[in-house]
C-alpha cells in the first residue's frame, strides 16, 4: 500500500489522580507514525472481519483524513489480535535513573496479569505470550533526560534514538523478527509520577520506526511511573496501563477525551484504566476478531425487530447489535454484567453508544447514552468516571433517537441472564 502523510495524534493526558479522593485517572497512548501497509512479523496483521453479507452496511469507516479510527475492518500495520501473539519484553534504565531492584520485578508487575486479561475478554482467541529474552536491566547509553521525552513528546526525535539505542543493546540476545510488537517496561524513577503525568506511550503502525533484524519496530508500548494512586491497590490493578497501551498496537483508539473518561467511562479499558478492572466494548472485541459474525446482528430492518443478547463477559450467544445510522456512524448494543473483567459494574444492562468512525483516536470516537443523567452514579471505585457508572438500560426502559427515528428498548430479562432487546426503526 502506498504510504500516507497522515500521522496518529499523541495520546497525551496528565492524570487526574489523588492520594486520599475519588478522582479519575486517564493515562496515555497513542503517539505518532505515519501508517501503512508494511512487513511484519510471524504472519503479524489484522485479521479478516467475521461477517456476513447481511454486515455490509454496518462496516462503518472514516474519512481519509481520520488516522486511528473505529471504522471496521482496521486497516493494515498494526499486529494481529488472535491466535498466539508474542510480545517482545524489555526492562530498560538509564544512568540518571538506574533500575531499583531485580529488572524482572518489573516484570512481574504485568505479567501474568495482562496474558490473563486478554485471555478473559478474547474468550481465549488472543494466545498473548511476554517472553524476556533479556532477563535484566537493559542501560541505555544515553542518560534518559538527554532522549526529550516529555508529555506530547513525537517520535522524532527522541523516541527514534531511544528505539535504535534499545535495538542495538538487544540485537546480540533478540531475533526481532519473532516478536509481534514490542513492550519497554521503563524502569519506575525515570521522569515524573504518574500521579503528575502521565507519560505511557504507544507507537502504532509505524513504519518510518527504525529497523530491527529486517523488520521496521512498527508496533511499541512504552509504560513508565507506576499508576498507584495510593488506595493499596497497585498489585491488582497496577498492570492496566498495559493492556490499554496494547490495545493501539491492535489498532484501537484512545476513549478519553480532554474532559478524561466522560464520554465513555469505566466502560472500556481505552477509556480508562486506572482503579478496578474493566473490559472492552463489544465493538472493539468484534473489530479485533474475538466475536464470530453470528454474535453480531446488523439491525438494518425498517419496522420492530427483537433480538436476544447474552452478557458481554460470557462466552458463546449472541453479543452485539448494531444499528447503523450512516456508512460512518451507528448505535451499538450490548450486555454488561458484573462478571469477567468487569469487576466494577455496579448497574448490569444494556449499554448503548454511538460509534463514529469519522472521529479520531482521543477526539471521542465512542459516545455512552446514560440512562441516568446526572444521578451521580453507582460507584465509590477510586478512578472510575462515577457519573456513567450506572448507564446501562434496565428492562421496561429506552433509547430513543426521534431525529433519526430510532427506538432501542430493553424488553425483559430471561433466566439465564440474557436480555430481550427490540428495536424500531423508521
Amino acid at each position: 500500500m502506498q504510504q500516507t502523510s497522515r500521522r496518529i495524534r499523541p495520546r497525551r493526558l496528565a492524570a487526574l489522580a489523588s492520594v486520599t479522593a475519588l478522582t479519575l485517572g486517564v493515562c496515555t497512548s497513542a503517539g505518532t507514525g505515519h501508517l501503512r501497509a508494511l512487513p511484519t512479523p510471524a504472519g503479524a496483521g489484522p485479521i479478516a472481519l467475521a461477517r456476513s453479507s447481511a454486515h455490509g452496511p454496518c462496516m462503518i469507516r472514516g474519512g481519509t483524513a481520520v488516522q486511528m479510527s473505529e471504522g471496521v475492518p482496521t486497516p493494515r500495520g498494526y499486529s494481529r489480535s488472535t491466535g498466539t501473539v508474542r510480545a517482545l519484553t524489555l526492562m530498560i534504565d538509564f544512568s540518571d535513573a538506574p533500575g531499583r531492584g531485580r529488572a524482572l520485578d518489573r516484570f512481574d508487575e504485568f505479567f501474568p496479569q495482562t496474558q490473563d486479561w486478554f485471555r478473559t475478554s478474547s474468550y481465549g482467541r488472543l494466545d498473548y505470550r511476554a517472553e524476556t529474552p533479556v532477563p535484566g536491566w537493559l542501560r541505555m547509553p544515553k542518560p534518559f533526560a538527554s532522549y526529550g521525552i516529555e508529555r506530547g513528546a513525537p517520535f522524532d526525535p527522541g523516541y527514534r534514538d531511544l528505539v535504535q539505542d534499545i535495538v542495538a543493546a538487544a540485537d546480540p540476545k533478540v531475533d526481532f523478527r519473532s516478536y509481534d510488537f514490542l513492550n519497554v517496561l521503563v524502569t519506575p524513577n525515570a521522569g515524573p509520577s504518574a500521579l503528575d503525568t502521565v507519560l505511557s506511550v504507544t507507537f502504532a503502525g509505524n513504519p518510518d520506526a527504525p529497523v530491527a533484524d529486517g523488520v521496521p519496530v512498527a508496533n511499541a508500548s512504552f509504560v513508565y511511573s507506576r499508576q498507584d494512586d495510593g488506595s493499596g491497590s497497585y498489585a491488582q490493578t497496577g498492570y492496566r496501563v498495559l493492556p490499554h497501551e496494547n490495545g493501539h498496537v491492535f489498532g484501537l483508539p484512545d476513549l478519553y477525551t480532554a474532559n478524561g473518561g466522560g464520554a465513555v467511562g469505566h466502560w472500556d479499558i481505552m477509556s480508562e484504566d486506572w482503579g478496578a478492572n474493566n473490559d472492552l466494548l463489544g465493538w472493539h472485541k468484534w473489530k479485533l476478531g474475538w466475536l464470530d459474525a453470528s454474535q453480531v446482528s446488523c439491525v438494518t430492518t425498517p419496522g420492530t425487530t427483537e433480538y436476544t443478547l447474552t452478557p458481554l463477559a460470557r462466552e458463546g450467544g449472541a453479543k452485539l447489535l448494531f444499528v447503523p445510522v450512516s456508512g460512518r456512524t451507528g448505535y451499538a448494543v450490548e450486555l454488561r454484567t458484573r462478571e469477567g473483567n468487569d469487576e466494577a459494574v455496579c448497574r448490569p444492562g444494556l449499554l448503548i453508544y454511538k460509534v463514529d468512525a469519522d472521529v479520531d483516536t482521543g477526539m471521542g470516537p465512542v459516545t455512552v447514552h446514560d440512562s441516568e443523567r446526572d444521578s451521580g452514579g453507582c460507584t465509590r471505585s477510586p478512578n472510575v468516571h462515577a457519573e456513567l457508572s450506572d448507564a446501562p438500560f434496565a428492562p421496561g426502559e429506552d433509547f430513543e433517537d426521534r431525529r433519526k427515528g430510532i427506538r432501542i428498548t430493553v424488553a425483559g430479562a430471561d433466566l439465564a441472564g440474557g436480555y430481550r432487546v427490540r428495536v424500531t426503526r423508521r
